[in-house]
This record gives C-alpha cells, structure tokens and sequence, in this order.
C-alpha cells in the first residue's frame, strides 16, 4: 500500500511540474514582450476582470494550440467553435484545470491520498472535453439536416439571376443556426477582403462536415471549369436530402439496439463506481483480491467486446 502512495504522490507532483513548467514563456525576451505590451494596454485602459483571471491560463491555452497544430488536428479555438461554445481557449483550459482541482478535492476528501486522486482528477480533467465533443455532434447532425433546404433555397436564389455572394447573403438572413450563421460569417470574410474559395474552405473547416466539403468542392470546380451551378446545387441536394432521409430511417429501426448496447456498457461500470462510492469496503476486494481482480478484468473484455459487436451490427455508413 505504501508504494501505491508514493506512486500517487509522484504522478501528483509530475503533473504539477509540468502545469507550471508549460505555463511558463519559452524564452526570456517573451516575457520582456508581454510585460511591454502589457504596459502598453494598461497606458490605454485597465484590464478587465475577465482578463487579469484568464491571463495565467493563455500560455497553456497557445501551448496546447502549437502542439494541436503539429499534429495536424484542430486548435482549441476551433473545437469551441465547432461546439458553438462562446468561450476563450484560456477560459477553457481554466475549466478543464477547475475540474481536475475539484475531483481530486472530491477524491481526496471521500478516499483519501491513493491511486483514487490521480484517476479521479485526470476524469474529471477529460469531462469538459467530452461535452465539447457532445455539442459538435449535435451542432453537426443539426447542420447536415439543414443542408438540403438550405442548397435548395441558394439554387433556387441563383435561378433568379443572383450572384453567389448575395445568393448566400439571401440564404444567411433566411435560414436559422448552424447553417445561417456559418454562410453569414462567409460573407463577413469575403465583405473584408477575403477570396471565396479561401472563405468557404475556413467554413468547411468551421463545421467538419462531409456533406459541406461535398458542396464547396462543386462549387470551386464549377468556379474554374464553368458551367450551370443551381442545376448543380439541385442535384446535390436531392443527393443529401435521400441521404439524411435513410440514415434517419437507419436511426429509427436501430434505436433499440444502441440502447441496449449503451445499458450493457455503462449500466455495470455506474453500478460499480457508485458501490466503490458509497462503501468503499463492501467493494475493496474486487481491487485487493486476485480473484477480484481477475473477475473485474474477464467483466470489462466481456463488456467491450459485447459493445464492439451491438456497434458493428446497428452502424451503417450511408
């Protein structure tokens, strides 16, 4: 037991080294730049407070922003936006540090300093992720349902002799969010000086969504070789609305299945953690005994796998 406590007491203080070793500028001079603009700002207004609190949390936001870059994904920024999340990355990254500080809190309180502090606080770290990612799927499945009306209304826009500028103007001000407000900032970027194809790709960006990529790629080809776009838009859209209309088919006769595949998954790992909760004791030797631990790790492949295969049987790639 001792060498689980001092195992714990290292990764807690591992993580801190390297919270305030990545808080910290790269080099010297940086900081010299910070304190001047700082400086400057202050000479013009104070700061808020809204700023002074996210002030230490921005070098962990662009430090987190670089390696994302890196690695080819998306920035932080850019998943708060496909969230519609109307945050900073600094302000998130404080949540995220919030949530780690509060479940290791939680953890420590209920079962003192153990292997329970460090799991407690990276889940609880990992949370406000999870919802971001919850909010893009449903701003995705939101958009994608409007896509077909909404191609409908910008051929139909063209056909009246409108420009693509003002055809997505027209569309913007008539359709409600997500689409509405991805085609308005559209024209916000081109009235700025922006190219077309550049705006439209930041959208395709924005969104992360298939199905747009699809129609702005028609629109650059249609914009380089020629020829009638509203028949083309029209015939994408007919392509997209029978697309939505059989996955939601798809959705309505596999409901039942991915029902019981989440129960199957999620129903024993909540009863578990809620009797590890409540009595520590009644479920201490599930992790101490050999034959607990040998029955905790035949239950989570027997879960996984049953879950692997409910997903295989009710996903269709339409």
């Amino acid at each position: 037991m001792s060498n689980v406590v001092l195992f714990s007491a290292v990764a807690a203080v591992g993580v801190l080294i390297a919270t305030i070793a990545l808080a910290l500028p790269k080099r010297a001079h940086e900081d010299d730049e910070l304190r001047k603009v700082a400086a400057a700002s202050a000479g013009a207004r104070s700061a808020t407070l809204r700023e002074r609190v996210n002030r230490p949390f921005e070098a962990l936001a662009h430090r987190s922003n670089q390696r994302r870059r890196l690695n080819g994904g998306l920035t932080l920024g850019e998943h708060l936006v496909r969230a519609n999340l109307k945050l900073r990355p600094s302000e998130f990254v404080m949540i995220q540090v919030g949530f780690l500080i509060g479940g290791a809190l939680i953890s420590l309180l209920r079962f003192g300093f153990g292997p329970q502090f460090v799991i407690s606080a990276v889940a609880a770290y990992l949370l406000p992720m999870r919802y971001v990612k919850y909010r893009q799927g449903k701003r995705l499945k939101a958009l994608n349902r409007q896509l077909p009306d909404a191609l409908s209304l910008l051929a139909n826009a063209l056909k009246a002799g409108l420009s693509l500028p003002q055809a997505m103007e027209t569309v913007a001000r008539n359709t409600t969010a997500p689409i509405g407000d991805e085609l308005g900032r559209v024209i916000r970027e081109m009235n700025i000086g922006s190219g077309t194809e550049r705006a439209l790709a930041n959208m395709v960006r924005r969104a992360g969504s298939e199905d747009l990529d699809l129609i702005v790629t028609a629109i650059n080809i249609q914009a380089s070789v020629g020829g009638n776009l509203a028949r083309i838009l029209d015939g994408i859209s007919h392509t997209i609305r029978q697309r939505v209309q059989i996955k939601g088919q798809i959705s309505a006769m596999t409901a039942q299945a991915r029902a019981s595949g989440w129960v199957i998954t999620l129903l024993p790992v909540i009863v578990a953690a809620i009797l590890y909760f409540i009595t520590p004791s009644y479920f201490r030797p599930m992790f101490h005994d050999r034959a607990g631990i040998e029955l905790l790790v035949v239950a989570a492949v027997s879960v996984a796998v049953g879950n692997v295969f409910i997903r295989r049987i009710v996903n269709f790639r339409v």
